[in-house]
């Protein structure tokens, strides 16, 4: 009985997170479906984009809030009570600036990744960078918090709402892109919601202090070093999405959408690992290093072990979503190969960002997005969809190398660093 409790222990907690996203995806892939027939390719390239652009807007106008958030909470000052609402007013000023920024340039947007909609639906969509922002820091909240049942709920919820709000929204007449937006908008409403009611029970405002400039400061710090590799991780994700836009059109980004979208599904567990060890890391940094390392060929197994009936089952692409999506199987099969080791990364990703050093995350995540600009650019005019899988399977596998690498030079001296060592006195 003992053992069998310690095993609920160890991995009870990622296999939470692992069901959060994987249901996630689950839902993902119903909405996805959801929109290709009723909308097309096309619809499906718009969405991915709404979906990824407004959010990547808030993480950079917020001085990457949502990265740092987990670190703070988890780690120092996590006591501080003028935490709470420093991190509220960061992330109502990063989202209202941000949304106003999308605004300014919606006329830009509108005539280079968005020419099916209007130009006041463009605008509209900017309230999905303050949006996405609030629904991102309550999830970093509780990650830091160690409430992760709660985080795994907001993880499936941001997928989840979509459905429920396009089914009412259609149902009241509702069609096209307006549909398409007004969903996102209030998908994130409900989410953030959830998020916002769950840490006030938890008491994350209850005695709080007026916020604080100084620590505003060290969470940006924090937060700009992290953005880095975060904005780059997402232009790793992404970035072939709007080169695929501009240089092929929005039908080819909705076949190349699905089998990205599919052949991530290897992530999924790479990503668990990453949310659960970095707030542990960071409250046992002494431990930090041997765990991490003892770790790592089981992350390798773990992931290795999902690429092979995904690529099979990817066979099955266009018998799920029509015959449109037949060219989705080889990008989706390349993008598999990249991701073998992608386990071991999300390990050592964990593992930076709980000793204080998310730059160096950034830096492995910058090896591999200078090979997806440089390959995209010459691989996707000729060969579009496949040459923006083999541009994605090169930079995931530099990346994961890069990471291996700092990990081998870093973990003998994982203490903290030297920004951290003269603390902010703590409100109370």
């Amino acid at each position: 009985m003992t053992s069998i409790r310690r095993v609920i222990a160890r991995y009870g907690v990622l296999a939470g997170n692992v069901g959060a996203r994987a249901g996630a995806l689950a839902t993902a892939a119903v909405t996805t479906f959801l929109v290709a027939r009723t909308g097309g390719a096309a619809m499906v390239g718009i969405l991915a984009l709404l979906r990824v652009l407004p959010g990547l807007v808030g993480v950079v106008f917020s001085c990457g809030l949502p990265g740092a958030v987990t670190y703070f909470r988890a780690g120092p000052n996590r006591d501080d009570r003028s935490l709470p609402l420093t991190i509220v007013a960061m992330a109502f000023a990063g989202g209202v600036v941000g949304a106003a920024a999308w605004i300014a340039a919606s006329p830009f947007l509108g005539s280079t990744l968005f020419p099916h909609l209007s130009l006041e639906l463009v605008a509209l969509a900017g309230l999905i960078v303050l949006t996405k922002i609030f629904v991102a820091t309550s999830k970093a909240c509780l990650q830091g918090d160690n409430d992760l049942p709660g985080s795994n709920r907001v993880i499936f919820l941001e997928e989840f709402m979509f459905l429920p709000a396009y089914g009412s929204l259609w149902a009241a007449g509702l069609r096209g892109y307006t549909v398409l937006v007004a969903s996102l908008i209030l998908s994130d409403l409900a989410t953030a919601s959830f998020g916002w009611i769950r840490l006030n029970k938890r008491g994350f405002f209850a005695h709080v202090s007026r916020p604080s400039a100084a620590l505003s400061r060290r969470v940006a710090s924090y937060g700009i070093r992290g953005q880095v590799g975060g904005v780059m991780t997402l232009l790793n994700l992404r970035l072939d999405f709007v080169l695929l836009a501009v240089l092929t059109g929005p039908a080819v980004l909705g076949v190349y959408a699905v089998a990205s979208k599919f052949a991530e599904l290897v992530k999924v567990p790479a990503m668990a690992l990453t949310y659960v060890l970095y707030p542990r890391f960071a409250r046992q940094r002494d431990e930090a290093a041997a765990r991490a390392r003892a770790m790592l060929p089981k992350a390798v197994l773990l992931t290795g072990g999902v690429v092979a009936p995904l690529w099979l089952l990817s066979y099955l692409l266009p018998v799920i979503y029509g015959p449109a999506f037949q060219d989705a199987v080889v990008p989706a099969q390349i993008i598999l190969l990249g991701l073998v080791f992608e386990g071991a990364a999300g390990v050592v990703s964990g593992f930076l960002y709980g000793i204080g050093r998310p730059g160096l995350n950034s830096l492995a995540i910058l090896a591999g997005l200078a090979l997806t600009v440089a390959l995209d650019i010459v691989l996707i005019p000729p060969f579009g969809a496949t040459g923006a899988a083999v541009a994605s399977a090169v930079a995931y596998f530099t990346t994961q190398v890069t990471l291996l690498g700092f990990f081998a030079w870093v973990r003998q001296t994982a203490t903290p660093p030297a920004w951290e060592r003269t603390p902010v006195r703590s409100s109370t």
